[in-house]
This record gives structure tokens, sequence and C-alpha cells, in this order.
């Protein structure tokens, strides 16, 4: 199974630059998109055009804010909205996919905001995904994608003195919160890979222009469980992939 995910900042916005094509040329069997910015009836009529995929999607109770929805091509067993803590699941930040051999959940994590305002909602938000990842995992292996809003280490950031404890994704609560996921035996498919490679973003801002300087953020992750590193093939980074500020991220199981 080829899985994507990609944060396209606004998925009515992205439908007219191209995406559906977009989507076919990738040709996953799973896409995970976050940060819809839309409610459910709208991502349908968005994505009407495109063949081939079931499409479930979780919606924020404010209008065009955060969101995500996944499209596959395989159909699941089951899907679930939310973690199942009524404060965490107002904001349409995760859908929960069941396969016959393990779960996938797609995740926009909260940003912590301009000025930290959010970093501690953020981080009990992370502890709170922990338990709910661990929980899954009792029954089957867990594959986690989407933006996580962290630069896990300095390797995962153009300018990390600059930004360290100062900027939103480059604290070091936020960092501690990928750490503990790491630590409880979920593994960051892209560094198992390559874990030297340095220069590898995901997320660019839109001003100076960062992107075409390759000043940027790896933010985006697919974590997996354990379990499923003997069936892990390949994970990467499509940063050629345009249309956002975010590019794709993916593996093959």
């Amino acid at each position: 199974m080829k899985l994507i995910s990609w944060n396209v900042n606004g998925l009515r916005a992205v439908v007219k630059k191209d995406f559906l094509s977009k989507i076919e040329k990738m040709d996953a069997d799973v896409f995970c998109i976050q940060e819809t910015k839309a409610q459910d009836d709208q991502v349908k009529e968005a994505l009407a055009e495109l063949q081939g995929y079931r499409v479930c999607s979780n919606s924020a109770v404010r209008k065009g804010y955060s969101g995500t929805a996944v499209l596959s091509k395989v159909e699941p067993i089951c899907v679930t909205n939310g973690i199942g803590i009524e404060e965490h699941d107002q904001e349409g930040r995760v859908i929960t996919v069941e396969f016959q051999h393990f779960y996938l959940i797609n995740v926009y994590v909260p940003n912590s905001g301009a000025e930290l305002v959010r970093l501690d909602y953020r981080a009990e938000w992370d502890k709170a995904l922990l338990a709910y990842m661990k929980r899954l995992e009792q029954t089957k292996p867990v594959v986690i994608c989407g933006d996580f809003n962290v630069a896990h280490e300095p390797i995962d950031i153009a300018r990390p003195k600059d930004n360290y404890n100062k900027s939103a994704g480059y604290t070091q609560k936020e960092i501690d919160g990928m750490d503990r996921f790491i630590a409880n035996g979920f593994v960051d498919t892209y560094r198992h890979f390559y874990p030297d490679k340095k220069d590898s973003y995901s997320w660019w801002s839109y001003r100076f222009g960062a992107r075409e300087k390759n000043i940027g953020w790896r933010i985006d992750y697919f974590l997996i469980s354990q379990a499923l590193l003997p069936s892990l093939k390949e994970a990467f980074i499509l940063n050629e992939v345009d249309g956002a500020d975010h590019c794709p991220v993916g593996v093959v199981l």
C-alpha cells in the first residue's frame, strides 16, 4: 500500500490549482489530507470529480477552519472521527481508518500559535493523542500521519538556533511530545531510512522566498508501530509537488 499525507491549507483553494490531477499522478492507495478548511458537504463537493476513492472527512465546528479528510481506494472496516475527548474533538483534527492489518490515523496537530498562546493546550493534546494511539495499538498496529506541527530535531529545521523556544513548532515542550511518541515505540519512517539527511523539509513559509531558498521545516510525518517495521518498504518527501505551503509525504508498506 502506498500512503500519502498532505496538508493542503484549504481544500477548495487547492482544487483550483490542479489538485485532482496531482492526486491521480501520485496514485496512492490512501491520501490523508489536513487543513481542509471546509465542512463535510464542501469536502465532498470539492472532490466530486475524483474517481475511485471513498471520501471520509472530519470538519471543525468552526466553519472554514482546520479539518481532515481521508481518500481511500481500499474500503475501510471502520472510520472514527476524533479521539473520544470532547475538548479535543471540536476542530476536526483526527480521523482513524481501520484496515485489515493496521489502524491509520490522520492527524492535524494544533499549532501553538502566535506568541505560543496555545502551547500548554498543545502539550496536553499531544499526551491525549499518544494515549489514544497506545489504546488502538492494543488491538492492531498503528500508522499515524499528518501535520504534527513540530520539527523534531535540529536537522529537521533550516534555522534551529533562530527558532528554538521562540517559534511555534520548535519549542522544547513540542519536541518533548514527539520524543514521547518515539519513546513509546513509534518509528519516524523518514528518519528510519535517512537518519542524517539534511535539507529535507515539508513546509516553507510563504514569505521571503523561503521555498525557493529551501528555508524550511520538516513537520509532516509518518510514524508506525514497531510491529510494522518489517513491512516498511519506503518513505519519501515529494518536495517538487506544489500548490500549498506544505508538500506531500508518504510511505510504502
